[in-house]
């Protein structure tokens, strides 16, 4: 791979120029950077110490020099590598220096006004600063040298070698959407459904067996989305090596809408609601990636065996544990084969060129090489494909240096270590800037819901991304994200709310956690043992994961800080966390992150000690937690992302002169700080009531000209929500202000609907994307949403639709996804979806409080692309009739119904009288598509 490493090292040239933390060289770049700010005008004052800065900074350039040409290098020789670790590890304590006397120093900028005793004790402090400051750059040069000298005695310079926006690349719904093309043919699934023998009653669980990464999981989606609305309730749960039954279990009851407010958090307790849950119902679960018979003993307790014709599936990779999942009855085990040669060769080349029938002529022969030598695993061909799709121009050479890098064993015997072969290839074809964030994503637990943005932030936090060329860091973090997503090696996926989230496939996870421990890049535990053991590395740990069971009585509950990790950069602690003694001393640390838990009852963490965590530059405390912080913060002076549920906030976070993210947390009942006008910094700003916020904040938000994401809410929490005409005024007049707006979210309480101030809005953000408004009852839809030409996501709630707004919303050139929510319906006149309107709007979603059936109507070329149509229907106000027109949707694929009925009327009987409507209507249909209907009684 030589050659391509070659051309993979000229693309990067100009990234690796850059102040970026790297997974092999740490933070070598950014540390000559702050060397060379050590130099300039500000640290004047220090004449004997800046020679010695400059010689070392001369120094440590010659090393990172060699050290940026063996990243691309795959195998070292041990003289090699240890040189390379040691001075990686040498620029980690570096930085920690130069930070701590930044930090120090920095009192010698003192306001001119402050009082003379106070500019003299800044004056000694700065003089003791610089004589110990001299001491440790000594020291540091010292370490250099002998560094140096080491490169030099073992040949390092003798080694051979063996940025514009990204979105997501359209050919990844091959792998994402099209899943048929994974599995091959409809045979794989037929099979299933046949062991699954729906006619029968008796309860039933059926295994799926096979390879890590031969489309199990895709599979047993199939059979789930095709069947899901036979039974009354369904849930797909991953399992994963390390399950943590309490949240796992928890996880089922959300997934089965369980009442989360039940404070239940043990095993035992949780069982015996799921069993009394499902006790009368026919339910179908899915039970993937399941490892041992210790687990599934524990999980098989929650399904009872009520005779319904409920059904089970379980994925493994473990034979045992299939037959010990079917009760030991081998003929309910379905072992997965691989596609045939046929649907591998159009999985791969959908991936590589959009289409089977694209491929040009002198690549059909190295092609079916490479595809042979994938040995039919839709993991392997993915990751092929993809690393070849990702390639800025085809080469011939290129694809045959893969060809020939790939093991020809693999095809006749798949194993773990050829797989991993496989994926390391596609690891070492990775932009640089793109392989320390990949490696960070080893800090998440297997089948983690992993949200995009949080991850950015992590990223933008920990220096994985710089500015080359004055676009956000966000906006370059998303395309670096995008790009890892296009790459397949991140997969999008949906969480139990329907939101989008993303994951890492189990396999590609183990050779993250493979490569983080070969470069020290992360350390993962799972014990308390784990956390308070010394490290055997000879290293300092520089990021931890503590992944801790949710366990009420476990020690883990709390963690001292253990002398192996006071030099944390990151800190990411999942599970349930009471707290953490001597929190201070984590005084480099960069990212402090509690994940969410998955906890029914709120926890309190005191983080009060962040205010002495200098370069603390991203905090993260879940919802589910009640997090008390430091009466003031401004000496967070890196402060990023501020991400707590809070019921006040510090009195001077105003004065955090970097903050970017502010979200405090769904549970917080606080209005927007008065002086929010002067937080220009702020980019996203979420959790704040709207009822609660002064007049003279709502003017302030105006100012607030770099927000980009905008969410105000009101609950009933026992106040007046009604918003005085000053407020809705103000309000109105910043939102036209915030030129850079692409989300909004507000919602309002009580209040008046002739007061319309959004709805008269005359100058709106025009780059809005996303758009939240449905509980904001607007009198009919606003002409100015018609400018929106950005908008892709819109919810709306109005008194009436007439045919003139649905021009309005029919007209968005971007919209892809609509929820209307209508009061009353033209009884006048229908109201008609006329061709062309909604060019690729894919998702609707239409609600009214009267029979919107009766009004709504479609034309044949509307709605060319949509896929769902969601309506709400109520009992007995329905007339009996589905929409006109249904026939000319030729995109859609799924009918989702809400029926709400009467209390006292069988939801079964309800679905029997509702389905012969809708079944009759799609019979015209090119391909019909499903009918789905759920039914809740109307209390």
């Amino acid at each position: 791979t030589s050659s391509l490493s070659t051309e993979r090292g000229q693309e990067t040239k100009l990234e690796m120029a850059a102040e970026i933390v790297s997974a092999a060289t740490g933070v070598m770049n950014p540390l000559i950077g702050k060397l060379t700010t050590l130099m300039g005008d500000e640290y004047k004052k220090l004449k004997g110490v800046r020679k010695e800065v400059a010689f070392l900074k001369d120094e440590l350039s010659a090393m990172n020099a060699s050290l940026e040409k063996l990243e691309f290098m795959e195998k070292l020789e041990p003289n090699t590598k240890n040189w390379r670790d040691h001075v990686r590890e040498m620029a980690y304590d570096m930085e920690n220096c130069i930070d701590d006397f930044m930090q120090d120093i920095g009192g010698a900028n003192a306001n001119a006004s402050a009082g003379f005793v106070k500019r003299m004790s800044r004056r000694l402090k700065t003089l003791r600063v610089r004589h110990r400051i001299a001491g440790q750059i000594e020291e540091l040069k010292a370490r250099a040298v002998e560094a140096n000298e080491r490169r030099i005695r073992y040949k390092i310079d003798d080694c051979n070698t063996s940025c514009g926006s990204v979105d997501i690349d359209p050919r990844i719904s091959v792998i994402y959407k099209d899943v048929v093309g994974l599995v091959g043919t409809d045979g794989p699934k037929k099979e299933v459904v046949s062991l699954l023998t729906l006619t029968e009653k008796k309860h039933k669980v059926v295994s799926i067996v096979g390879f890590g990464g031969l489309g199990k999981t895709t599979l047993a989606n199939q059979v789930y989305v095709d069947l899901e609305g036979q039974f009354d309730c369904k849930a797909f749960i991953p399992v994963s090596q390390k399950p943590d039954m309490p949240w796992l279990l928890n996880s089922l009851r959300l997934k089965l809408g369980i009442n989360e407010s039940s404070h239940i958090c043990e095993v035992e307790d949780i069982i015996g609601q799921l069993r009394e849950h499902l006790a009368d119902k026919r339910y179908f679960i899915i039970v993937d990636d399941l490892w041992d018979e210790e687990a599934w003993d524990i999980i098989r307790c929650a399904f009872p065996k009520n005779g319904n014709g409920s059904r089970v599936i379980v994925t493994t990779r473990v034979e045992d544990v299939a037959i010990s999942a079917c009760s030991y009855n081998r003929e309910h085990i379905y072992k997965m084969k691989p596609p045939s040669s046929e649907d591998s060769r159009k999985l791969f080349m959908n991936r590589v060129f959009g289409s089977e029938n694209k491929c040009p002529s002198n690549f059909e022969e190295v092609s079916n090489e490479i595809l042979k030598k994938c040995g039919g695993l839709p993991l392997a061909i993915i990751t092929i494909a993809s690393l070849l799709a990702s390639r800025r121009e085809r080469s011939r050479n290129d694809w045959e240096s893969i060809q020939n890098s790939l093991g020809a064993q693999f095809a006749i015997n798949p194993t773990l270590k050829g797989m991993r072969s496989i994926l390391n290839l596609r690891y070492m074809n990775l932009p640089l800037h793109l392989r320390t964030c990949f490696l960070y994503l080893g800090m998440y637990p297997e089948d983690y819901e992993i949200q995009r943005d949080d991850l950015v932030r992590k990223w933008i936090a920990e220096g994985f991304i710089i500015n080359l060329h004055g676009t956000n860091l966000e906006d370059v973090g998303i395309s670096y994200f995008n790009e890892l997503v296009n790459r397949s090696l991140i997969q999008p996926a949906m969480d139990i709310f329907g939101n989008v989230c993303y994951k890492v496939h189990d396999m590609m996870l183990d050779l993250i956690l493979s490569k983080c421990a070969e470069d020290n890049f992360n350390s993962v535990t799972y014990t308390s043992k784990d956390m308070t053991r010394p490290s055997n590395c000879m290293y300092r740990i520089r990021r931890l994961s503590l992944i801790s069971a949710i366990d009420r009585t476990s020690e883990t509950l709390s963690w001292t800080v253990p002398n192996s990790t006071s030099q944390l950069r990151s800190l990411v602690w999942f599970g349930d966390c009471k707290s953490i003694p001597r929190l201070s001393q984590l005084k480099y640390i960069r990212v402090l992150s509690f994940e969410y838990p998955g906890l029914i009852v709120r926890s309190r963490l005191d983080v009060t000690a962040i205010s002495q965590l200098f370069q603390l530059r991203y905090l993260k405390v879940p919802t589910y937690y009640y997090a008390k912080l430091p009466t003031e913060i401004r000496g967070l002076v890196h402060l990023d992302t501020l991400d707590v549920p809070l019921g006040s906030i510090p009195s001077d976070i105003e004065h955090l002169p970097r903050l970017s993210n502010l979200t405090i947390g769904l549970h917080a009942m606080i209005g927007l700080p008065e002086r929010i006008g002067i937080m220009e910094s702020l980019h996203t700003l979420h959790g704040f009531l709207l009822h609660r916020t002064p007049l003279e904040a709502l003017e302030g938000l105006g100012k607030l000209t770099n927000l980009r994401s905008l969410k105000l809410d009101s609950y009933d929490d026992g106040e007046c929500n009604l918003l005085e005409k000053a407020k809705l005024d103000a309000l109105a007049s910043s939102f036209c202000k915030l030129r850079n707006l692409k989300y909004l979210r507000m919602t309002k309480g009580d209040h008046d609907d002739k007061d319309d101030i959004l709805g008269s809005v005359s100058d709106p953000p025009t780059l809005i994307e996303e758009m939240e408004l449905s509980s904001w009852k607007m009198l009919g839809v606003p002409k100015w949403i018609g400018d929106l030409s950005c908008l892709h996501s819109l919810e709306l709630s109005v008194r009436e639709a007439k045919n003139d707004a649905i021009t309005i919303l029919g007209g968005l050139p971007s919209l892809v996804y609509l929820y209307l929510w209508v009061a009353t319906c033209p009884k006048e006149e229908a109201v008609i979806v006329s061709k062309g309107l909604f060019p690729v709007l894919e998702h609707l979603r239409f609600i009214s409080e009267e029979d919107v059936t009766a009004y709504l109507g479609i034309e044949a070329g509307a709605m060319p692309k949509l896929r769902e149509l969601s309506m709400l229907l109520r009992v007995p106000q329905w007339g009996g009739a589905a929409p006109v027109g249904i026939e000319h949707l030729l995109g859609l694929q799924q009918i989702s119904l809400t029926v709400w009925c009467n209390e006292k009327e069988s939801p079964e009987q309800v679905k029997l009288e509702v389905r012969p409507a809708f079944s009759n209507a799609v019979q015209l249909h090119p391909k019909p598509p499903s009918v789905d209907i759920e039914c809740h009684p109307w209390l």
